[in-house]
């Protein structure tokens, strides 16, 4: 049966790949640590027991019809006061659409700004950017960065880039490395756009930020910083993405938010509407209750933080005993997410029978296999499958999982010759 050209040239999730593997490993009976999955284990990390409270509260009120198409308005006041108090942001109700998780609303960013051909400026890595441009057929420019700026795009490599693009994408903290924009960063990014806006010709479309902060209430000793509040004149051409996916370790709630130009987010929202990828209404209602008591999201979250940043602690301090003890590996100080980027500098060995371990793939399924721990190769996010760091995300592992891998890394990888 023939499908679309779109259809057929579909790529597939190198992630869910490795996760098919560790799904098939464990049904057998194998104790896999598995550090693929951007998403938390509810027994290890529960969403907050008023968040849950609500949601029962709401669906007993009945709140089980259609929401509003840009989501119900004591939700939306809700983020716009959250938006004031945390960030310092001025946005009205009819500048915020609430979606299902912030997958739509990023979706809906592309299909809001993008016309066939145009092109999408984005760091590589970063996460499924290049699955969005070719789903809105745009010629997407993947700027590859380095452990030097911590895998954080700058203006200096962006810049041969920019000139007739309509989009670049940017996320801090990003995911898959855990690591984040500096205000100094940041700031000549947004000198960049501006500069470039200004010599455009009248008619011509504007480079747009889609900036992508739905963890920015997950950072560790670092301060979030954003376009808008660095460089007020940025709002015009800024769309912010964000939600209570991560922060709550509610991945499953499904209520994001975007935020910007009311031309834009009216039509997002209008995609939006002919998809119905709207949050569930009674998800909405309770959230617009919860949410707005920033006491009980604040104690929440100092928990939560401590929980997470100990697991990251843990992995970056197991790889930097194993870097002591001379083994080629290598982790990035974790600042913000639920990630940890890890150095494996093991492609090219063999192992003891004899396999060569020619590529990033190879040495997450041999460390699967051997070592009972699954990564992701940042080849999965757009780098070069000779790369040699992976993604380790913490939020499926107990502290106790992450502590009982390292001796079995340090076996498998001294098995390597």
């Amino acid at each position: 049966m023939n499908v679309s050209v779109l259809a057929n040239s579909l790529i597939g999730s190198e992630i869910i790949k490795i996760g098919n593997e560790v799904n098939e490993l464990k049904s057998k009976g194998a104790k896999i640590a598995n550090l693929t999955i951007g998403d938390f284990d509810p027994s290890i990390f529960p969403i907050p027991v008023e968040l849950k409270d609500e949601i029962i509260k709401a669906y007993n009120a009945h709140h089980t019809n259609y929401p509003p198409a840009d989501g119900i308005m004591p939700l939306r006041q809700t983020i716009a006061g959250v938006l004031k108090d945390r960030y310092d942001l001025d946005f009205e109700t009819n500048e915020i659409l609430v979606s299902a998780g912030s997958r739509p609303l990023i979706y809906a960013t592309y299909l809001a700004l993008i016309d066939p051909g145009d092109v999408v400026i984005y760091p590589a890595p970063s996460w499924n950017n290049n699955h969005y441009v070719h789903l809105s057929s745009a010629k997407g420019i993947a700027v590859e960065t380095t452990a030097e700026t911590n895998f954080m795009p700058t203006a200096a490599l962006l810049k041969p880039h920019i000139k007739g693009a309509t989009l670049l994408a940017l996320c801090s903290p990003l995911n898959p490395t855990g690591t984040m924009f500096t205000a100094e960063q940041l700031a000549e990014i947004c000198d960049m756009v501006l500069e470039e806006n200004k010599s455009r010709a009248e008619g011509e479309k504007p480079l747009y930020i889609m900036y992508d902060q739905i963890y920015s209430l997950l950072t560790f000793g670092k301060e979030h910083v954003n376009p808008v509040s660095l460089r007020p004149e940025i709002k015009e051409y800024t769309i912010y993405i964000d939600g209570v996916s991560k922060c709550l370790a509610a991945t499953g709630v499904r209520v994001g938010w975007g935020f910007g130009p009311a031309k834009v987010i009216s039509k997002m929202k209008a995609f939006l509407m002919h998809i119905g990828a709207w949050a569930p209404k009674a998800e909405q209602v309770a959230m617009a209750t919860y949410f707005a008591d920033k006491t009980q999201v604040d104690h929440f979250l100092t928990s939560f933080k401590k929980q997470v940043q100990l697991s990251l602690d843990a992995l970056y301090n197991g790889f930097q005993e194993l870097k002591n003890e001379g083994f080629a590996v290598d982790a990035i100080v974790p600042m913000g997410a639920i990630y940890l980027t890890l150095e494996i500098n093991y492609i090219g060995k063999t192992t003891a029978s004899g396999e060569l371990l020619k590529d990033a793939t190879d040495l997450v399924f041999y460390l699967i296999n051997e070592a009972g721990v699954a990564l992701v190769p940042f080849s999965a996010f757009g780098t070069d499958q000779n790369e040699n760091w992976f993604r380790a995300s913490v939020g499926g592992c107990s502290l106790t999982d992450i502590n009982e891998m390292i001796p079995r890394i340090k076996a498998a990888l001294g098995k390597l010759k």
